[in-house]
């Protein structure tokens, strides 16, 4: 049998709601003919682990967890010969979702013995990466207060960015930024600022998903300045494809985007991830730079 390494989240929601999971991955890989070695790490072990097991010479590596959890691997495997197996086992699987992985494991596991490669692209803030998207403006004061309740009050994520919503449209505002799409420049004052790796639709159909992820382009959203009221308005238009020219403005052929502020420091979400970073903020795509097991 072919041995791998196998890294779960014992933090993610999988793990947590069932603790025999290890079991069941490694059960449902060796029915597949592999051999794993599972290991359950803290989430903020998982990029540190990912890079020594390329280091060693792994030529594939199998990461179950949510969309944070693939994205601390894929910032470590990017640019590396090691191939990423996904097992989605988080609560959100937005990037196995567009990548076209099965969410359940049996089937997941075939697919990760069959070997079927693919060349994705990911996207790059200054030193960091992202596997979906990054935000500046109102989602990020949303997602530190979803992760404050999630702490302080133990409720789930669902839930709590429910909560989050609502009390976000009491603190609503608008950011000015200036941005430099490839080489033009433009003042805006938005609520909202979306770049997404690979572009996003927006549509009922499939809202927040993608077609490709190796298109080498940058999904850039802006939301045009609004009162509360329309706010709300622009986010159920953009929901059933009925968009107004003053709504949600997309920018096309993106690959290079530059965010400056007046701010010492903005508030960026990256895969969920919330962190504090002084501007200017460089955004870019990495074409094809990371290898993943997908059909």
């Amino acid at each position: 049998m072919t041995r791998l390494t196998v890294l779960l989240n014992r933090g993610g929601g999988a793990v947590q709601a069932h603790p025999d999971v290890g079991n069941d991955v490694a059960e449902a890989l060796r029915a597949v003919g592999l051999e794993a070695e599972v290991e359950l790490i803290a989430a903020g072990d998982c990029a540190r682990r990912c890079r020594a097991i390329s280091e060693r010479g792994d030529e594939l590596l199998v990461v179950g967890g949510g969309d944070g959890t693939i994205s601390s691997a894929a910032s470590a495997l990017a640019g590396t010969k090691t191939v990423l197996g996904i097992l989605p086992l988080g609560t959100l699987n937005h990037f196995a979702r567009d990548l076209g992985i099965p969410d359940k494991l049996d089937e997941a596991a075939k697919l990760i013995a069959s070997k079927a490669t693919r060349d994705v692209d990911i996207g790059q803030m200054n030193d960091r990466t992202f596997i979906n998207n990054s935000a500046i403006g109102l989602y990020p004061l949303m997602v530190l207060d979803r992760d404050l309740q999630q702490k302080k009050l133990g409720r789930s994520k669902r839930l709590a960015m429910i909560v989050a919503s609502v009390r976000m449209l009491a603190r609503f505002g608008q950011q000015r930024l200036t941005l430099t799409v490839n080489d033009e420049k433009e003042l805006v004052d938005t609520p909202l600022l979306f770049v997404g790796n690979n572009e996003y639709r927006l549509d009922l159909g499939a809202p927040g998903q993608r077609e490709s992820l190796d298109g080498g382009v940058l999904s850039v959203f802006v939301m045009r300045k609004k009162t509360r009221r329309g706010f709300i308005a622009a986010g159920i238009r953009a929901l059933f494809n009925r968009e107004r020219d003053d709504d949600m403005v997309r920018l096309e052929h993106v690959e290079r985007l530059k965010v400056a502020s007046h701010r010492s420091a903005l508030a960026v979400s990256l895969d969920g991830e919330v962190v504090g970073v002084a501007p200017p903020l460089h955004y870019g795509i990495r074409k094809k730079a990371l290898r993943v097991i997908a059909p």
